[in-house]
């Protein structure tokens, strides 16, 4: 009998991954990176608490790294099977894992000068340049709604999840003993006020649901109160002659950022006149995003059209891409009226953190914070009205203004959730809420059982039959 076993965001929101096993093959679905405190992270080190080399495929939902961060370390482990994705995926998975090799090699190589001056032993990284090829080597973008075969007795379908470019909504289809068993995963499901791609797709039915729980507990702020609160923020800043600090996830909530500011452009309401994009990967995903224009929402490709715009580049001519690490240094050199777009979205590492640092303790300067902050994250110690933040070795005072606008979120709120899953047909799938933190999955099944529908919260290392 086929059984599906949680090994990853199920305490939290990162490291997704859940073993799909039958008698004839097993599937890996999601192989996340843990992403929180550095106790947290140090789990990416540990060994896969499966074997390897007995994997048949593997299948990702959408690239970001928390739910595909160690597949060049599964590699590296022996993996040498399929691994299966949307083709907007495979294109983002490209920038984002190469991007994380780089980061990987060069904290390793830090630290190593480090411990070298104390006798300490050197340190590997999680995973090199040559381990991101292997893996994207693998890999093999599929349409969405085209039904493929990736292990015996196992068909994956992607539907359109409304996340990020190429994000997914997985239907698994298992085959045993001339019965047939459909598991539904919801990837991470979109936000549908959010800007440039569709709504999720309708899934009717399932006899298993693993449903993502990021905003179980609360809904997001009506759309057009965020927009107006955006504006009234950079106005602000723009009176008092303050920079914008933007962190933003370098896939999704950038784009859509740009998208946001180039309406207010349009409309004659953006009064700064230079808006930095400084991170080299979220340049390129921009430019990916170009590319697969034609997956755009047609309000919003009308919209573009409408400006005689062919691409975000054009809709916001007051872009500027900082790709150099002296372009990105010169940014600090000015002391106000810039909007400074930076990676990473949670300030964990990236150009932001220096951004922060020339910026945080200047009483003018203004942080908005647009996306999810996990426990344990500078990001989240700011949003939670740190006084002071530790960066690069040094102790800043927060001064700035900070803005939390979760309206821009590209994951579905409470709302949305209940009312995605209540299209599925009875009987009812059963239920499991994953990839939240434990407050949000305790609210979310809450509601779901005013509903009548029990909700389990799985386990790490639980198992449950299909």
């Amino acid at each position: 009998m086929a059984n599906l076993t949680f090994y990853g965001a199920v305490n939290g929101v990162t490291g997704s991954a859940y073993l799909l096993k039958s008698d004839v093959c097993s599937v890996l679905m999601e192989c996340g990176l843990i992403q929180g405190s550095w106790e947290e992270e140090k789990n990416n080190k540990v060994a896969f608490p499966f074997d390897v080399h007995k994997i048949d495929a593997v299948v990702l939902s959408h690239a970001h790294l928390d739910h595909s961060g160690r597949l060049p370390r599964l590699v590296a482990d022996g993996y040498t099977g399929p691994i299966y994705m949307t083709r907007p995926t495979l294109e983002l998975l490209e920038i984002m894992l190469k991007d994380a090799a780089f980061l990987q090699e060069r904290d390793a190589e830090w630290e190593n000068k480090r411990r070298l001056r104390s006798g300490k032993e050197p340190i590997e990284p999680l995973y090199t340049l040559a381990d991101v090829e292997a893996a994207l080597s693998l890999c093999e973008g599929i349409p969405y709604n085209t039904q493929r075969q990736v292990a015996e007795g196992v068909k994956v379908s992607f539907r359109d999840a409304g996340h990020i470019l190429g994000s997914s909504i997985v239907e698994l289809e298992v085959q045993e003993q001339n019965k047939s068993k459909k598991l539904v995963f919801s990837g991470d499901l979109g936000n549908s006020y959010a800007a440039l791609l569709d709504e999720p797709d309708i899934v009717k039915e399932a006899d298993v649901l693993l449903l993502e729980s990021t905003y179980g507990d609360r809904d997001h702020n009506p759309l057009d109160d965020t927009l107006e609160e955006f504006a009234h923020i950079l106005n602000e800043a723009h009176e008092n002659g303050g920079n914008v600090l933007i962190p933003a996830f370098a896939v999704g909530r950038t784009q859509e950022i740009i998208f946001r500011l180039g309406e207010l452009y349009q409309q004659g309401q953006l009064k700064q006149q230079a808006v930095f994009l400084d991170s080299p990967m979220a340049i390129a995903t921009t430019e990916v995003y170009h590319r697969f224009q034609q997956v755009f929402n047609e309000e919003d490709k009308t919209t573009l059209k409408r400006s005689r715009s062919g691409s975000l580049h054009q809709f916001l001519p007051s872009l500027r891409y900082s790709r150099t690490t002296e372009e990105s240094m010169a940014i600090n050199r000015i002391g106000s009226g810039s909007i400074v777009i930076a990676g990473s979205g949670m300030c964990t590492g990236g150009r932001i953190r220096h951004h922060l640092k020339h910026n945080l303790w200047r009483g003018k300067a203004h942080v908005i914070i647009v996306g999810f902050q996990a426990r344990g994250t500078p990001g989240r110690a700011l949003m939670d009205g740190t006084e002071m933040l530790r960066l690069a070795g040094e102790d800043i005072a927060v001064k700035a203004s900070i803005h939390v606008l979760d309206g821009f979120s590209a994951h579905a709120s409470q709302t949305q959730l209940l009312d995605w899953s209540s299209n599925f047909t009875k009987p009812k799938p059963r239920l499991y809420l994953v990839h939240g933190e434990s407050d949000a999955k305790i609210a979310l099944q809450g509601k779901f059982g005013e509903r009548g529908w029990q909700a389990e919260t799985p386990k790490y290392g639980e198992t449950i039959s299909i």
